[in-house]
């Protein structure tokens, strides 16, 4: 008498699970529709869609892996996928929107920026991929392709609230593009903000500073806001390096005098 009911029981614990299963990579779909949506406006001009849409995709981006962790729903597959969805989002759409916005003005010097970005874009993923149980989990090395995305997108977005022309400062565009790109390769390390768990207990300050940088400081001048933060994010590898090379430097000296002592 009771075998349909536990049968149908069984039947929508798997259908559950399976669910679980597909929401983080439901969210990696939405961060791959944005890239998509970020070329198709630049196809159209629309060059303010496009930054947005990018940031979005980084948000979307950011969200499909906690979502797993917390369903305990990771898999080999749902990594994959989240690194195509990254070449597209913050690969091939900055590259392709910087390209239409600014640097088709400078012919083969601004389609070969947009590529040299595009590449290693790439290259900054697969590297990712391969060292991801080797490297430090409390740094990146190299520039993370959504940083390096948001840094060209707020590039954009912050010209065309000033109402400045991608052409007008094209060359600026282009040495950002190619800053951007360079750094995703390079081996500098930057914070990952990994060991950050909303779980702990935090100080009432630093909540005090996380609500006001989130619903004060951003709203009030979003392309402003967000430029600026990830140009510093985009500055802060190129520092940590040349503190560790002087902390480097200083043990070096310090060992030195004890060894002639």
């Amino acid at each position: 008498m009771h075998e349909p009911n536990s049968t149908r029981f069984v039947l929508k614990s798997r259908l559950r699970r399976r669910g679980i299963y597909l929401l983080p990579n439901l969210f990696t779909t939405a961060a791959l529709f944005a890239g998509f949506f970020a070329i198709v406006q630049a196809m159209n001009d629309n060059f303010e869609y496009s930054a947005i849409a990018i940031f979005v995709a980084m948000v979307l981006d950011g969200l499909d892996g906690r979502v797993a962790r917390l369903t305990h729903t990771q898999s080999e597959f749902g990594a994959e996928y989240d690194s195509l969805s990254d070449m597209v989002s913050f690969g091939v759409a900055p590259a392709l929107v910087v390209y239409a916005w600014a640097l088709k003005d400078l012919d083969k010097l601004g389609w070969i920026a947009a590529f040299i970005y595009c590449a290693c874009a790439a290259l900054r993923l697969a590297r990712f991929n391969t060292n991801i149980e080797v490297v430090d989990k409390r740094y990146f090395q190299g520039l993370p392709s959504p940083a390096a995305a948001a840094l060209i997108a707020g590039l954009v977005w912050v010209a065309l609230d000033f109402q400045i022309a991608g052409v007008d400062i094209k060359w600026i565009v282009w040495v950002v593009t190619l800053f951007a790109g360079l750094t995703m390769v390079s081996n500098l390390p930057y914070y990952s903000g990994k060991e950050f768990n909303l779980r702990r207990r935090m100080p009432f300050v630093s909540i005090l500073i996380l609500l006001l940088f989130f619903f004060a400081l951003i709203p009030s001048h979003p392309p402003v806001v967000l430029f600026g933060l990830f140009s510093l994010y985009a500055l802060s590898g190129y520092f940590m390096k040349l503190w560790q090379l002087r902390k480097s430097k200083n043990n070096d000296g310090t060992q030195n005098q004890d060894g002639a002592e």
